[in-house]
């Protein structure tokens, strides 16, 4: 009887030991889970290769024709023609490609008078008013010489010559009410800031993009016109107008279909040097696979290694913001009213935009993206 007795306590030690090992442990403090929504929300995409698409259809206007200018959301999925995209996209972009709304588009924030000044650098001058008189006395005063002139070379060459009267860049009026010229430059601002850019009135020339010894104008295919003595004086006198915080009139706004677009807020004469287009010097060769849409041609050499062009991506002014016409259409060529000219300025290439007509007040600007090159797609512009 003792071992049946010793084998019924044993098996009740162990029944009691199985029964403690098993018995549920405190259960740890629980870390409270983030909702799905924000883990989605910072959550990686990837791209699914082999899906099928064939039945995919526009997200805006519901039809799944045209399907070569479709775009697929590589986070949501959904598809969207480019046309039907706010703002319009023009080309497939290269890689990786968000909707808007995945794309968590940011706000436009406004910007206070110090924060003005001090993004854009605004130096006050002593002789303020002297150099904006000297302006117009100038202007006035060069048109005489002119006319005169030209009356003496007709009389050497005789009546059977004539003699192409060339007419002299005019510099921008800026507006005269302080305010409306902060209020201007703030719109500037919060557009650079929307997109991420800093502020820069000057071709900039980054280490590992092209040196500044490679603009060289001499290198230009064909030979490139120079800015003459009374244009770069013209040229000169702006700049030192921005650097006082005297900014063109010009006022950047937001259109659903264009994106950030410019517009004039006072009215604006033929020929008036607006702006003088800035942002990266690189190579075009490292930039064929770029997606930027708003790059410009600096220098077209025999060699197309040493091509050179302008990539206002990170840095640059309201010339970035200044959009192209649909030169497919007749009536998209009629809206242009500036134009881009490339100038050799002590030897090196500069880009600006000039008007070609009288803009007036409210009215937008629009240049010919393409130039004489007819390279870049412009048929879904409006």
């Amino acid at each position: 009887m003792a071992p049946a007795n010793i084998s019924k306590a044993a098996a009740c030690r162990q029944i009691g030991s199985r029964r403690r090992t098993e018995a549920p442990l405190p259960m740890p403090h629980q870390k409270k889970m983030k909702p799905l929504s924000e883990v989605m929300a910072r959550a990686r995409y990837v791209v699914v290769e082999g899906a099928d698409y064939s039945q995919t259809s526009c997200v805006q206007c519901g039809s799944g024709d045209q399907d070569h200018e479709m775009l697929l959301c590589d986070k949501c999925d959904k598809a969207f023609h480019m046309k039907c995209l706010r703002p319009i996209v023009v080309r497939v972009p290269i890689g990786s490609w968000l909707c808007p709304k995945c794309s968590g588009q940011r706000r436009v924030r406004s910007f206070s008078q110090k924060k003005i000044i001090d993004f854009f650098g605004i130096k006050k001058s002593t002789n303020e008013k002297k150099e904006c008189a000297s302006l117009q006395g100038c202007m006035g005063q060069c048109q005489k010489p002119c006319l005169s002139d030209a009356r003496k070379r007709r009389r050497r060459c005789g009546s059977l010559v004539l003699q192409k009267k060339r007419r002299r860049l005019l510099p921008f009026i800026p507006s005269e009410d302080p305010d409306r010229r902060l209020k201007q430059m703030g719109t500037l601002a919060s557009a650079l800031t929307a997109l991420q850019m800093e502020f820069s009135d000057e071709l900039t020339y980054m280490p590992d993009l092209a040196a500044r010894s490679a603009n060289q104008a001499m290198l230009e295919d064909g030979g490139m016109q120079v800015l003459s003595k009374e244009d770069t004086e013209t040229l000169e006198h702006c700049r030192a107008m921005c650097r006082r915080g005297e900014c063109p009139p010009l006022i950047v706004v937001f259109d659903s279909c264009e994106g950030f677009t410019v517009e004039a807020d006072s009215q604006i004469k033929d020929l008036t040097l607006i702006a003088e287009y800035t942002g990266d010097v690189d190579y075009l060769k490292n930039r064929e696979n770029d997606d930027c849409d708003s790059m410009m041609t600096l220098l077209l050499v025999t060699e197309p290694s040493k091509s050179l062009v302008i990539c206002p991506d990170k840095r640059g002014n309201i010339a970035r913001f200044i959009n192209g016409i649909n030169n497919h259409t007749p009536d998209g060529k009629k809206k242009q009213n500036c134009k881009c000219v490339r100038y050799s300025v002590n030897g090196e290439c500069r880009v600006f935009l000039v008007a070609t007509r009288d803009i007036a007040k409210g009215e937008r600007l629009y240049y010919d993206y393409n130039g004489y090159e007819h390279e870049y797609p412009t048929h879904h512009f409006l």
